[in-house]
């Protein structure tokens, strides 16, 4: 991939994470100094996460902090001097947020506020971040439209997504702060996240469990590839805009049981589906209006459903079978 110039030197937060490790990985190969940082909790599996950053990233530098630290970012900023903040590092997971709420305000919301705020002393005038598809909440209108309100959020994960938004749009108007927020919508593919449906429905059909499938399997998701997620990762970066919104979708959703077929296609079994009623936090579809990010991103994801899954699933059998 051609290297884009001039190389600037860029913060990836969370970059022991799903999409955190590929976007580090991506902006290494376009020629970019790339500095990684991550707590690297107990979410989910931790030696995934360390498997992810040496398959992913190995030649970049990481550095194991925790955002919502405040003394521990100052540290990393007195040891580098970033031109541009890719903040990926969240507290994820709807129905988590029902049980740990103190992990979403400490992660989330003080987490982005000390990196705006290192930003601002620290003269780095470019922030973009990870917002999420949540943050439309209970609206009704599909599909989903970045300039759409998003007042009703159905989760405090979803709040706090909120709140970043709101909070960075404040760091622009008042210090002139370029920021930029990417609403994603259901990344998925090799390297992601256990608790997703993707991994999460692979793991008990290859192990003959059955799959707990909720809203009677009326649920609708927008998945999207992941290397289509870090092609806008990376486009917003280098366009760098004063302030935007941008929706980051295949804008093509499915229905779960059709998804959960493409599963069974791609690892010849048949799963037993357990069908649970719609869980608290969650919404019954998402679906990405993504003229915008096509116009002024260039944003056009490419992997259908049917190749991601494959390309997952042959992950996943790889990966543990050897570890």
């Amino acid at each position: 991939m051609a290297k884009t110039e001039p190389m600037k030197t860029i913060l990836v937060t969370g970059a022991g994470g799903f999409i955190g490790a590929w976007t580090a990985r991506a902006l290494k190969e376009r020629g970019h100094r790339v500095v990684g940082l991550d707590n690297f909790n107990s979410y989910y599996d931790v030696q995934l996460k360390r498997d992810r950053v040496k398959a992913l990233i190995p030649d970049v530098k990481m550095v194991e902090a925790d955002v919502a630290d405040r003394k521990a970012l100052e540290g990393v900023f007195d040891g580098d001097k970033f031109d541009q903040i890719c903040h990926l590092a969240a507290q994820a997971g709807v129905r988590h947020s029902l049980k740990d709420p103190y992990a979403y305000e400490n992660s989330n919301n003080l987490g982005t506020l000390n990196l705006l705020e290192l930003c601002r002393h620290r003269g780095v005038g470019s922030f973009v971040f990870a917002s999420s598809s949540s943050v439309y909440g209970g609206n009704t209108k599909i599909p989903f439209s970045a300039d759409d309100p998003v007042d009703r959020p159905l989760s405090l994960y979803a709040a706090t997504k909120r709140a970043n938004e709101l909070t960075a749009r404040v760091y622009h108007h008042l210090f002139g702060l370029r920021c930029t927020a990417l609403r994603f919508f259901t990344a998925y593919g090799p390297w992601g996240r256990p608790d997703m449906a993707l991994f999460s429905f692979t793991k008990s059909l290859s192990e003959g469990k059955p799959i707990e499938v909720y809203n009677q399997g009326k649920m609708r998701r927008d998945f999207t590839f992941i290397t289509d997620i870090v092609d806008g990762v990376v486009a917003a970066l280098e366009k760098d805009f004063p302030c935007e919104i941008f929706n980051l979708g295949h804008a093509d959703p499915i229905e779960l049981l059709d998804f959960i077929s493409y599963i069974e296609k791609a690892l010849g079994k048949t799963a037993e589906k357990t069908l649970k009623p719609l869980q608290p936090g969650d919404v019954p579809a998402t679906w990405a209006d993504i003229e915008k990010s096509t116009r002024l991103l260039g944003f056009r994801p490419r992997v259908s459903l049917g190749e991601g899954i494959e390309k997952f699933v042959d992950w996943y059998q790889n990966y543990y079978k050897n570890r």
